[in-house]
């Protein structure tokens, strides 16, 4: 089979050479581009919305849109990480000076260890207030030092950051205005039946929007309420606190575990039983039940995954691809699932789910100037 000239295989072949060396030119961009995708997914209901209001003015609803985004969510972002900037430097301002109660509150619980591990423990001197203060005292040092010898490397990293800042915001404005017209391009480009494209494409905004808005939700609850938690049990660094559990709360079933679990260990073993309690039953049932009711109606429902697979899927995905795997790896799940659901023949022509006829006609207008 010949294709003008050129035989059909070797054109594949380019055809592959030039998709593999365009996807590396944008690899250093991946996460700009995936989180432009998804927030453009999240809030094309609102730009539709605004365009309706606006009789039909598209380019001046996406950018009303991405003002909105701009307001909900990165400006509160923006706040949270300077406060957090602020008490870290607090702490670490506190264990240059030898003014924090972190070594008192970890020998105290040394203490309480088995007499094997507290002999272990005094070999490396950490079995006093004073040898863990001196320790901690050298890493503080330490890391002044390195963050002193890494100016042009932290310098060369907040660049980038602000580079792939302002492509995110700058293709989630052409996503949000011709996102329906680019989505028509590449679905017409694939070599599926409409029904197939359709349904894949369905998945893929569903799983997206599911897992973000699911998961940053459950994320912020548990911060707040493990934040007022720590603030009720007396424990300094609330919104430090917070924030860790907030960002561990990403991994189902372990999340936040990581961060209250040793503070009740020491209340317990400081024989502050009020405290030790409250933390144990406050986290096994609010927190416990926020977990266990929240992500399931707001991740697992849409995605139509079981929770285990959600599970394992967050933790790969978050291996292979860092923080944006808690997005991409129940992504591939789905798509996999979706896949072979098709071909089994599980999901037939009938019950396989269509693109809004709205969205498709959207989509075959060419994009405005």
């Amino acid at each position: 089979m010949r294709l003008n000239g050129i035989s059909k295989g070797f054109f594949i072949l380019i055809l592959f050479i030039v998709t593999w060396a365009f996807l590396d030119v944008l690899r250093p961009y991946y996460s700009s581009v995936l989180w432009a995708a998804i927030l453009a997914i999240i809030f094309h209901p609102l730009k539709t919305k605004f365009r309706g209001w606006l009789g039909d003015k598209n380019g001046i609803a996406a950018l009303l849109t991405l003002l909105v985004i701009c307001l909900i969510v990165f400006t509160p972002l923006a706040i949270i990480a300077s406060s957090l900037a602020i008490e870290f430097n607090v702490v670490y301002d506190k264990l240059q000076h030898n003014n924090t109660q972190l070594p008192r509150i970890i020998a105290d619980v040394i203490q309480h260890l088995p007499v094997w591990a507290q002999h272990q423990l005094a070999e490396y001197n950490l079995d006093s207030a004073a040898g863990i203060q001196q320790k901690l005292s050298g890493f503080a040092l330490k890391g002044s030092q390195y963050l002193a010898g890494s100016v042009f490397l932290i310098g060369k990293g907040t660049f980038s950051f602000v580079v792939g800042f302002g492509i995110m915001l700058y293709l989630l404005f052409f996503l949000l205005k011709d996102g329906a017209y680019l989505v028509n391009l590449i679905l017409e480009a694939l070599p599926l039946s409409k029904h197939v494209k359709h349904h894949l494409f369905m998945k893929f905004a569903a799983v997206s929007r599911a897992t973000v808005k699911g998961t940053v939700i459950v994320a912020i609850v548990q911060g707040a309420l493990g934040g007022v938690a720590f603030w009720i049990t007396g424990i300094e660094g609330v919104l430090l606190w917070g924030a860790l559990m907030a960002f561990l709360s990403l991994i189902p079933a372990v999340g936040s575990a990581i961060i209250w679990v040793p503070a009740a260990i020491y209340f317990f073993a400081s024989n502050q039983l009020w405290q030790g309690i409250f933390l144990v039953v406050f986290f096994v049932v609010i927190i416990g039940l926020v977990d266990n009711i929240l992500r399931p109606l707001l991740v697992g429902k849409d995605t139509k995954m079981p929770d285990y697979l959600i599970l394992i899927a967050t933790l790969g995905g978050m291996e292979v691809y860092g923080i944006n795997g808690f997005v991409i790896g129940p992504l591939i799940a789905a798509l996999f699932i979706a896949c072979w659901n098709i071909l089994s023949g599980r999901d037939n022509r009938e019950n396989i789910e269509e693109i809004d006829e709205d969205f498709i006609e959207d989509g075959k207008a060419p994009p405005e100037n």
